[in-house]
């Protein structure tokens, strides 16, 4: 702000520019009084909120055990059983036959056998044909084509540690090195993980065919940052829509709808789970918004002082989500009750007075969202609350921290497909390592 020259100004100018900066003092002080954003009352993320020092605990006296102690269960088929007899007695040296005794006590020994990796080379032969003369050489076999020296094992390996444990390009080399014995440049882990984008394809097909049959979906995004030597640092959006088989992640330039409009073409579910974003909106027949959202949006104006609205608000959302847990033992008719209930109730809350500006935005809110607020009620597919695609995008925002972002355009590519065929084989029963060999060998990933 550049200072005015006071001596050039009228006295009435001199009184309205006083004016001014009494209400820019007044709105800042205000503002003062407000309560600070926390990952409590806002959408701010965990890893910014203020750690509170824990008192010390006091230590509890050690209770004792009753009854034998747990220990490691026994494998169900070991690979190698030692039997141990006794030979002679330890305290007179009789010889005891191996015949007469009984089994005293088993346990297992667990140890990994060295690790090394299988270097098959293959030789192709060849010759010139006798008949025309031609060049005839053999032709090698489907699962060892020429190219890149590594198979999908090892890829799957690479793709595993890198996307879904944030291990970097250089501790990754070192580790298949000290672990493996396997020698792997940094370069040749790149070009590994950038071929696998083309099997991986595959799965992602198959993942949005799922999605275009899904009734309820679920929806969310995050920031993503791509780093190129063309365009440099931007930032850039991780979309992931979640069912009850599928994942698919996206990373976009846009935070638009266009994302969900590709993905789903002519396909309209029947309730879309999401926050309150405009661009996700008006993609189903009916729409659930997350109340966690809601409940952190209250809890900012109770800290606020809204001491009327805000809290009888939030008791009405906490009973609607605790019948929302007893969907499994009520009945249709039941639901539809309390679901009648809940608007009844709801209807009631907002005529009532509003104390701070807090408390007056919470009540225009639930006023634009109070339609979405209990789908859940009645429709016993729809979870009251989006945390299955938060969870979804956790891994993805660890490895944005850890790593600082994308290197490459096809590097973010990559990512979200591994973590599509992670997220969608951890709903079928599979682990992120057998998910991602699966869908590398062109496996189906789904149940």
């Amino acid at each position: 702000m550049t200072r005015p020259d006071l001596f050039r100004l009228s006295p009435e100018e001199k009184d309205a520019l006083i004016l001014a900066l009494l209400e820019r003092v007044a709105a800042l002080e205000a503002k003062l009084n407000q309560p600070a954003k926390t990952p409590n009352n806002s959408s701010l993320p965990p890893s910014r909120g203020q750690k509170a020092n824990r008192p010390p605990r006091p230590k509890k006296p050690r209770r004792k055990r009753k009854g034998p102690g747990v220990t490691r269960e026994l494998a169900a088929d070991p690979d190698h059983v030692v039997d141990c007899h006794a030979h002679a007695c330890a305290h007179c040296g009789t010889a005891v036959p191996a015949d007469t005794q009984r089994l005293h006590h088993a346990y297992d020994h667990i140890d990994l056998p060295p690790i090394r990796p299988v270097i098959t080379r293959v030789r192709l032969f060849g010759q010139r044909c006798p008949a025309c003369r031609r060049r005839v050489r053999a032709t090698p076999p489907e699962t060892m084509p020429p190219g890149s020296p590594f198979g999908p094992s090892i890829v799957a390996m690479l793709a595993n540690l890198h996307h879904q444990h944030a291990v970097g390009y250089d501790r990754l080399s070192r580790l298949m090195t000290e672990l493996f014995g396997l020698r792997i440049s940094e370069g040749a882990i790149a070009n590994a993980l950038r071929r696998a984008n083309r099997p991986l394809d595959q799965a992602e097909v198959a993942i949005v065919e799922r999605l275009r049959q899904a009734t309820v979906i679920g929806c969310d995004e995050t920031g993503a940052r791509l780093t190129t030597a063309d365009q440099g640092t931007r930032m850039g959006w991780e979309w992931v829509l979640v069912s009850d088989t599928a994942v698919l992640h996206r990373i976009h330039p846009s935070r638009g709808r266009e994302v969900i409009t590709e993905v789903l073409g002519e396909h309209r579910p029947r309730c879309w789970v999401s926050d309150r974003w405009g661009a996700q909106q008006g993609h189903a027949a009916t729409h659930q918004v997350c109340l966690a959202h809601v409940l952190r949006d209250v809890q900012y104006a109770i800290d606020a002082g809204e001491a009327c609205f805000a809290p009888a608000l939030r008791r009405l959302l906490c009973w609607a989500i605790a019948v929302g847990r007893r969907r499994p033992d009520l009945k249709d008719s039941t639901l539809a009750q309390y679901r009648a209930k809940a608007e009844r109730r709801l209807d009631h809350l907002l005529g009532m007075p509003t104390l701070t500006e807090a408390g007056a935005e919470m009540l225009r809110q639930t006023k634009r969202w109070r339609s979405q607020f209990f789908t859940f009620l009645t429709d016993r597919a729809v979870p009251p609350t989006n945390n299955a695609s938060e969870q979804a995008l956790r891994p993805s925002v660890i490895f944005r921290k850890v790593t600082n972002g994308f290197r490459s355009l096809w590097g973010a590519d990559v990512h979200a497909l591994i973590r599509s065929v992670i997220g969608t084989g951890r709903l079928n029963g599979l682990s992120a390592h057998q998910a991602i060999s699966r869908a590398l060998v062109g496996q189906p990933i789904f149940a």
